[in-house]
C-alpha cells in the first residue's frame, strides 16, 4: 500500500509541474527552448586541409597571450592586483583551534580538527610579505635564475612563497608533497637547489635524507599552526630558518636596497616535476610567457571572472599545473583563494570533528576545481544518501532529477525545484558554487550530467597537460552535452594526426580523428636536463612550439573536442583487439561497488582483468546482505562470494555502458588496500600509476590469468 502511495503523489505533483511549465514556459515552449543549436560552431579549422588546425572562433586572427595588456610577466600581473584590489581579502586561511580523539564505531580512535573561522590577508599584506621574503631570500645567498625548491601542502604561505620567488626571479621547483624519498632526492640533486621552502609539517622528511643532497645549504619552514615543527638533528652544514623570521630579514633597510632582477617572458618561472606515473618524475621547464598564455585561455572561458564577488577554494596540490594556473588566474582577477585540504573540505569529511563545519560551508565557494575520482566520490555519496532515505524522499528526487534533465537538455532550468528539492545537495559544496572545471582525467557523462543537474551550475570539462600549462580546451558554459572536453582555447591550436597502427585518421567519417597535438605559447620549454625526451614530444613549426599529447582525439562538428583513446592506455589481446584501459576504467568507476579501479591487459591473453577498490560501506552492505560472516572489511575483501558478486556487476555495468564483450574484465580483485597518494600507487592528482600497481599485485595478476 505504501508503494501505492507513492506512485500516486508522485503522479499528482507530476500533473501540477506540467501545468505549471504549461503557465511558465510557455513561450520557450513555443520557441523550441533556449538550446544552443549545434550548427553554432565553437571552434573551426583555419583551412580545408584534414591537418589544418582547429581553433577557437575568437582566436581565428592572433591567439591570445595575456590576461592584461599592461602586463607580459607573472610578476607584472600579481603587482597590478595587489594595486587595484589593494585592500581586499587574497588569501584565506581557517585557524586550527584544537585537535582532539574521536573513537569511530568500530573502537578505532582518530584524530579530528576543531577549526574556526577564515582570517584574510589583504592583497596589499600578500604583496608585501612577498616582497619581504624575496628580499630576506636574496640575503640568504639565493640568486636570480637559480632554482628555489617548493615543498609544502597547499596552503597561503605556499602561494606567499610563489609570488616572492617570482617578483625576484628566483625558478621555482616543484615537487609532490607525497613522493617518496627516492623521488624528492633526485628532483633535488637534479634541479641543483641551495635552498628550499617547506612546511613545518613535511621539514621531518629531509632530516635523513639531506646527506644524499649535497647542494643544500638552507631550510626555511613554515612556522605557523597549532604544532611546531623540531628543527634540531639536523647536518651542521644546512641551515634552518623559519618563514617568519626570512620576512624579517628582508623587511630591514640594508636589505631593502637589493633591487629585485626582473624577469623576461622567456626567463624560467616554474620547473613543475610530473607525478611520475611511469617512473621517476620529469621536470617540466615552463617559463613566464608559457604560464602568460596559458591562464589568458583559462580566464576567457569562466564567465565573469572579475566581475563579481568570487571566492576560490583551492585544496588541490599547488605542485600540479591545474590547481597552480586556477589559483594564480584567481588572483589575477581579484578573486579571493580560501584554503582547505581534501581531509577538511565537507563537514562529513575524515578530519572534521562530529558536528563541526567543513572548510565550503564555512567558505561557500563559488568558484572550485575538481579531479574526476573526488567527483565521483560526491556522486556516489549523494545517491548513498537518497537510496537510503524514505520510499518518498528518494521517489521524489529521482521524479525531480528526471524532471530538470529533461529541462536541462532544452537549455531550461527549474528555479522553484532549485530551492525546494536541489538546495540541499548544493548545500554539500557550500550552496554558492556558480561553476566548477574538472580536469586531469576522463570525467564519465553520468557524473557530469548528475554535477550539472543537482548542483545547479556548469561542470566543465578541461583538458590540458604539464606540458602545455594545463592550457588546451574548456567546455563552454553554455554547452549542455557530455562525455566532451570542449573547444580549443583561445591561447592555442589542435591538429590531429594520423596513427596508422591504432586505425586513427584525420580523413574518417563522421568526425576526424588522430593523435592530438597542442601548439601556441602555453607549449612549454620541454623536459628539464632530458633533451633527448625533448626532441620526442616537442617540435617547433613556422617559430610555434607543438606538443605530442600521446591522445587520441576526435573533433566534431561544432569544432568541440572529444578524447576517444591513448596510445599508451591501448592494449592488443591475443585475438586481436584494442583494449582502451582507461575507457572500461571510467565506465566501471559507476558502479556503486567501486571507488577506483584498475583494469589491466596482457597482449598474450584473451581477455582484461579488473583491480578494485571497494566502495566500504557498499562492501559492507553486500556483506550483510550474502550473510557473511566477518571481522573486518578486509577479510570481506578475501571472501569468493564478494569477488563473485563484483564481477557479476562490473559485467552489468559493462554491459550498461556499452563496452564491447572483449572491453569487460573476465577475472577480478577486491583489493583491502585503499590508493592513496602515500602508498606509491596513484599520483597527487590520484591518476592511477600503472607500472608501480602492477609490480605491487604482480602475483594475484598472475593468479587471475593461471
Amino acid at each position: 500500500m505504501e508503494d501505492v502511495g507513492v506512485t500516486i503523489v508522485i503522479g499528482f505533483i507530476n500533473i501540477v509541474a506540467t501545468i505549471v511549465d504549461f503557465v511558465l514556459y510557455l513561450p520557450e515552449l513555443l520557441t523550441g527552448g533556449s538550446e544552443k543549436k549545434s550548427s553554432s560552431p565553437y571552434a573551426q579549422q583555419t583551412s580545408n586541409e584534414p591537418s589544418a588546425p582547429w581553433r577557437a572562433l575568437e582566436s581565428l586572427g592572433e591567439l591570445a597571450t595575456t590576461i592584461s595588456p599592461d602586463c607580459k610577466t607573472l610578476d607584472e600581473l600579481f603587482k597590478r592586483a595587489a594595486q587595484i584590489h589593494s585592500e581586499s581579502p587574497c588569501l584565506g586561511t581557517r585557524e586550527v583551534l584544537a585537535e582532539e580523539d574521536e573513537t569511530q564505531p568500530n573502537g578505532k580512535v582518530f584524530k579530528k580538527f576543531i577549526l574556526g573561522d577564515y582570517t584574510w590577508q589583504t592583497f596589499k599584506d600578500v604583496d608585501t610579505r612577498a616582497e619581504n621574503l624575496g628580499s630576506g631570500l636574496a640575503s640568504l645567498g639565493q640568486q636570480p635564475r637559480q632554482n628555489i625548491l617548493i615543498f609544502a601542502e597547499t596552503r597561503a604561505e605556499w602561494m606567499i612563497s610563489m609570488q616572492a620567488c617570482l617578483k625576484y626571479n628566483f625558478p621555482v621547483v616543484t615537487l609532490y608533497a607525497t613522493l617518496g624519498e627516492d623521488a624528492i632526492i633526485h628532483g633535488v640533486n637534479e634541479s641543483e637547489v641551495t635552498h628550499l621552502i617547506t612546511s613545518n609539517e613535511l621539514i621531518e622528511k629531509f632530516k635523513k635524507i639531506l646527506p644524499q643532497m649535497p647542494n643544500v645549504e638552507h631550510i626555511i619552514y613554515f612556522d605557523y599552526g597549532l604544532n611546531k615543527p623540531d628543527v634540531s638533528g639536523f647536518p651542521e652544514n644546512v641551515k634552518l630558518h623559519s618563514m617568519s623570521r626570512v620576512e624579517e630579514l628582508g623587511s630591514r633597510a640594508e636589505n631593502k636596497s637589493v633591487v629585485p632582477q626582473k624577469p623576461t617572458r622567456d626567463d624560467l618561472a616554474v620547473i613543475m616535476y610530473t607525478s611520475g606515473s611511469t617512473g621517476m618524475p620529469k621536470g617540466v621547464m615552463i617559463s613566464h610567457g608559457n604560464l602568460m598564455c596559458g591562464m589568458a585561455g583559462q580566464c576567457s572561458r569562466i564567465p565573469k571572472l572579475g566581475q563579481m564577488a568570487d571566492t576560490y577554494i583551492g585544496y588541490l596540490p599547488l605542485a600540479h599545473v591545474l590547481e597552480l594556473s586556477a589559483e594564480m588566474s584567481c588572483l589575477a582577477n581579484g578573486v579571493r583563494i580560501g584554503y582547505s585540504q581534501p581531509l577538511t573540505i565537507t563537514d562529513q569529511s575524515t578530519k572534521i570533528k562530529r558536528g563541526c563545519k567543513g572548510d565550503v560551508s564555512v567558505l561557500k565557494p563559488t568558484l572550485m576545481a575538481s579531479v574526476p575520482v573526488i567527483m565521483d566520490r560526491i556522486y556516489k555519496n549523494v545517491w548513498d544518501k537518497i537510496n537510503n532515505g524514505s520510499k518518498f524522499s528518494k521517489a521524489l528526487f529521482n521524479w525531480a532529477y528526471n524532471y530538470k534533465a529533461k529541462r536541462y537538455i532544452k537549455g531550461g532550468d527549474t528555479p522553484i525545484l532549485n530551492k525546494l528539492i536541489f538546495k540541499k545537495v548544493k548545500a554539500i559544496l557550500g550552496g554558492n558554487v556558480r561553476m566548477m572545471l574538472c580536469g586531469g582525467a576522463p570525467l564519465s557523462a553520468e557524473t557530469q550530467r548528475f554535477m550539472n543537474i543537482s548542483f545547479c551550475c556548469p561542470v566543465g570539462q578541461g583538458y590540458g597537460l604539464t606540458e602545455t600549462c594545463g592550457a588546451g580546451t574548456i567546455s563552454d558554459a553554455t554547452d549542455l552535452t557530455t562525455g566532451r572536453v570542449g573547444a580549443p582555447l583561445t591561447c592555442c591550436e589542435f591538429k590531429l594526426i594520423d596513427w596508422e597502427e591504432g586505425n586513427y585518421r584525420n580523413t574518417d567519417k563522421p568526425f576526424p580523428r588522430g593523435e592530438v597535438m597542442v601548439g601556441g605559447g602555453n607549449v612549454t620549454l620541454g623536459y628539464y636536463k632530458n633533451p633527448s625526451k625533448t626532441a620526442e614530444d616537442f617540435s617547433v613549426v613556422n617559430g610555434q612550439r607543438w606538443f605530442s599529447t600521446g591522445d587520441i582525439g576526435e573533433f566534431q562538428t561544432d569544432g568541440v573536442l572529444r578524447i576517444v583513446d591513448r596510445k599508451k592506455d591501448l592494449v592488443k589481446l591475443q585475438a586481436g583487439e584494442y583494449v582502451s584501459l582507461s575507457k572500461v576504467e571510467t565506465a566501471l568507476k559507476m558502479c556503486p561497488l567501486i571507488d577506483n579501479c584498475c583494469v589491466y591487459a596482457d597482449s598474450s591473453a584473451m581477455y582484461a582483468i579488473c583491480l578494485v577498490i571497494p566502495n566500504q560501506k557498499q562492501l559492507s552492505d553486500l556483506g550483510t546482505k550474502l550473510g557473511i560472516e566477518h571481522q573486518s572489511w578486509e577479510e570481506l575483501c578475501e571472501k569468493p562470494e564478494i569477488v563473485k558478486e563484483y564481477l557479476k556487476e562490473i559485467q552489468v555495468q559493462g554491459k550498461k555502458s556499452k563496452l564491447e564483450r572483449f572491453e569487460i574484465p573476465q577475472r577480478v580483485k577486491v583489493c583491502e588496500l585503499v590508493w592513496l597518494p602515500e602508498t606509491g600507487l596513484v599520483t597527487d592528482a590520484l591518476k592511477l600509476k600503472r607500472k608501480q600497481i602492477q609490480s605491487y599485485y604482480q602475483e594475484q595478476i598472475n593468479e587471475m590469468y593461471s
